[in-house]
């Protein structure tokens, strides 16, 4: 069964991109699976795709894919110059209204830290919870997560850092048990024509019902 096209957001000879669901792995992890991973179940109408940048288990969005290696090789060669990611998400509290969070990340293994930059200006405010856009200059390990708890204003719903307390109460408010973390643009040269793309993935239900 293929995937429903509406969640097709740009399709090419080079390129293919998808907005994932919360709830959906980019790639096969460890564990045991619920279900096939995208990439795999995309295969099947698309041989040859390659990933190019991952999203968490409960991140939707923008997610891109190359159609081939070779596109993938050129991708990745330019170590992903020119690309503007843009989030939408849901923080506890209330941030200033504007500004830059620079906070050094562990790299995966936790042995070394590196710079990160996450810029993001308030949308909008709602009680004691906080509608927020965020762009990410660099790409970290759980880097807009890390970040905005490293500020005291973690993903409402963030069970591996967040405020349990806050999380318990939230859910027993409203039933959501998955943070608010969404792809919403992604911007980027055409690895092969050179030509700006620009790509959106419409919010998630559970974002416009909370927002509401």
């Amino acid at each position: 069964m293929p995937i429903n096209k509406e969640r097709i957001l740009y399709d090419d000879e080079y390129l293919l991109a998808v907005n994932k669901l919360s709830g959906e792995l980019v790639v096969k992890g460890a564990g045991e699976l619920g279900k096939l991973p995208l990439l795999d179940f995309l295969k099947k109408d698309y041989p040859g795709l390659q990933t190019l940048h991952r999203l968490d288990f409960e991140t939707s969005g923008v997610t891109l894919f190359a159609r081939s290696k070779k596109v993938a090789t050129i991708v990745k060669e330019s170590k992903f110059l020119g690309w503007k990611k843009v989030y939408r998400t849901i923080v506890v509290g209330r941030p200033r209204e504007r500004g830059e969070i620079r906070i050094r990340l562990p790299v995966r293994d936790g042995r070394e830290l590196v710079d990160a930059l996450t810029t993001y200006h308030v949308l909008k405010i709602l009680g004691d919870i906080c509608y927020v856009e965020c762009e990410i200059g660099t790409g970290r390990h759980h880097q807009i997560r890390r970040h905005f708890a490293g500020i005291g204003h973690p993903l409402v719903l963030d069970s591996l850092y967040g405020d349990r307390k806050f999380n318990q109460r939230f859910t027993q408010a409203t039933g959501y048990r998955k943070f608010f973390l969404h792809a919403s643009t992604l911007s980027f040269p055409h690895p092969v024509t050179g030509e700006r793309i620009h790509i959106e993935a419409p919010l998630p239900r559970a974002f416009e019902e909370v927002l509401s």
